[in-house]
């Protein structure tokens, strides 16, 4: 066969070269020991959990070396591309955290566009590069080109699962598909040109030289030393449109575009022989590859399971929805990745997530479990360091979306919102109130009249009259003017006049000396003025309100008590 006048036949428009390529495309100058690492995705919809988790490993890599992370969008396969997915995309990982050095990143209007050297970053622009690659292989005996639809060749290479169990014999089966390969490479150059001449289409597949029953020897940084089996089969390069198939494509981008380091998901796994071919083939170098593990959720049974896209949280936009602040997911994401992470931030309590020194040791080979009640406890420590005019901006912000009523309430006073917020804010121990936004209201929309209901009532082992007698007694009593101190001292002496203990030893010593506790007693109050248990501190809250507001919340838990 010769080679070079098949190459030409196939590419007769391509006129440049490899060498010109590395010539367009130089390495990157970057310190040592930079990564250059990338997210690749296929605009097709929403951001799954799933691809954060890579993408942030991908952005801690690049960012703690001094390097480069960039956004590549692989839109090789058009049927599957949805219209502003990939817009929707970026805007949604810059809001966790992510920022692209380069690559198709939005301009000023909103649109996606190239920002650096290595472009097109947008796969389907750059067929012509592809082609001086195939061109090249093709000169070398190591591609060919295979005139059958596109169909045809789909249909040859699926394996339809439920027939092969059902068919004893898939290993005959097995063994005339890959005749049927066989057979493919078999041609000459005049049956190429008489293809080309009816303008057949053709795709374009490699000559594996690979053996199934020989092994390459791989260290994965994640999982380690492997041994995988060497690919055989002639998988497909070019599809019959002249675009690449993913492995092609991702070679030839990731070498020109200088990724050192690919990050992605164990499903890849079976697909690395035939990456590391193509490598070999091309003569490029290997970059690093890390295989992480997939993201799990325990069902209803308790058993482990993939987080599908289905699944509540595997969907960016259900955070926001939810009203988790993007920090409080960031900080998640960072206690799956490295086992190290909780320590360090207990010792590091006001630095940022970014500071965390991201180890790739750390991670977990066996995979994660994503779990909502983790997810809530690292946000409420997240939410309980943030000031409180951060909070009411972003509880505001949030709310005018998702619950516009008291988005607006928020917004028409939000000097109330804040000295709400403020309360057993900061310290050593911080009042851990809130996972979510979504948890601003229950919290604490008892401030505003319209939101203000009785969610708990007093437990009926009490005497109405001692009810009635410690609100009477309180209002008689109260004075704006009083500090914390002798605001609670004037409740503890309503509480031992009434009969109840104002000592909490004494109470505990022998409770059946007294009628309760000045526990109790707050209770009462707490419950007439915030119409809940469990409250923000009362003290602070009566003064929120103004005395006009708490009498008429007294008098009202006393005309039900009438």
């Amino acid at each position: 066969m010769d080679y070079q006048k098949l190459a030409d036949l196939l590419f007769p428009n391509v006129s440049m070269t490899p060498a010109d390529m590395e010539a367009k495309y130089p390495p990157r100058s970057l310190p040592e020991g930079a990564k250059v690492t990338r997210f690749a995705p296929s605009p097709t919809g929403f951001v799954h959990f799933g691809g954060l988790f890579p993408t942030t490993v991908a952005e801690r890599l690049a960012h703690q070396s001094g390097g480069v992370l960039y956004l590549r969008i692989e839109d090789t396969d058009a049927k599957r591309e949805v219209p502003g997915a990939a817009e929707g995309l970026i805007r949604t990982l810059a809001r966790y955290g992510i920022q692209f050095d380069e690559g198709a990143i939005l301009n000023e209007h909103g649109i996606v566009a190239d920002h650096g050297i290595y472009g097109p970053y947008k796969q389907s622009l750059r067929a012509p590069i592809y082609h001086v690659y195939a061109k090249q292989l093709v000169r070398e005996g190591r591609a060919y080109p295979c005139f059958t639809t596109e169909e045809e060749l789909e249909e040859l290479q699926q394996v339809n699962k439920k027939e092969e169990l059902k068919n004893t014999d898939w290993e005959a089966q097995a063994a005339a598909k890959h005749e049927a390969m066989l057979k493919n490479r078999e041609f000459s150059i005049e049956d190429v040109q008489a293809h080309l001449a009816a303008g057949d289409p053709f795709v374009l597949r490699i000559l594996s030289d690979g053996d199934p029953d020989k092994k390459i020897k791989f260290t994965d940084l994640v999982k380690g030393n492997m041994e995988i089996p060497e690919n055989d089969e002639d998988f497909v390069l070019l599809k019959s449109d002249g675009i690449p198939t993913y492995h092609f494509a991702h070679a030839v981008d990731d070498h020109l575009m200088g990724t050192t380091h690919v990050i992605r998901g164990e499903e890849w796994l079976p697909s690395l022989a035939k990456h590391l071919q193509l490598f070999r083939y091309l003569g490029f170098r290997v970059p690093k590859y890390m295989h992480i593990a997939q993201i799990m959720r325990l069902d209803e049974n308790g058993n482990k399971k993939k987080l599908s896209k289905r699944d509540m949280g595997a969907n960016m936009d259900d955070y926001t929805r939810m009203g988790y602040a993007p920090e409080a997911v960031c900080e998640y994401v960072m206690t799956l990745l490295n086992s190290n992470y909780e320590e360090w931030r207990m010792q590091n309590p006001d630095q940022p997530y970014t500071a965390f020194p991201f180890n790739i040791k750390k991670m977990s080979v066996s995979g994660c479990l994503f779990d909502f009640s983790k997810l809530n406890d690292v946000s409420k420590n997240v939410l309980c360091r943030m000031n409180a005019a951060d909070v009411t901006a972003k509880v505001t912000e949030w709310a005018q979306t998702y619950d516009p009523d008291f988005g607006a309430a928020l917004a028409a006073d939000p000097q109330t919102a804040e000295q709400i917020f403020a309360i057993g804010r900061g310290g050593k121990k911080p009042r851990k109130d809130l996972a979510t936004w979504a948890d601003a209201k229950p919290y604490m929309g008892f401030i505003y009249d319209q939101f203000f209901k009785v969610e708990d009532t007093i437990p009926d082992t009490f005497d109405k009259s001692d009810i009635q007698a410690v609100i009477e007694r309180f209002k008689t009593g109260y004075l704006e003017s009083d500090d914390m101190n002798v605001w609670f001292d004037k409740v503890k002496a309503i509480a031992q006049d009434l009969g109840f203990a104002a000592d909490m030893k004494a109470y505990k010593a022998d409770p059946s000396a007294f009628k309760g506790s000045v526990a109790d007693v707050s209770m009462f109050l707490r419950v007439a003025v915030t119409g809940k248990m469990n409250a923000p501190d009362l003290y602070t809250v009566m003064h929120i309100l103004g005395k006009k507001r708490t009498f008429a919340r007294l008098d009202a838990l006393l005309n039900s008590l009438a």
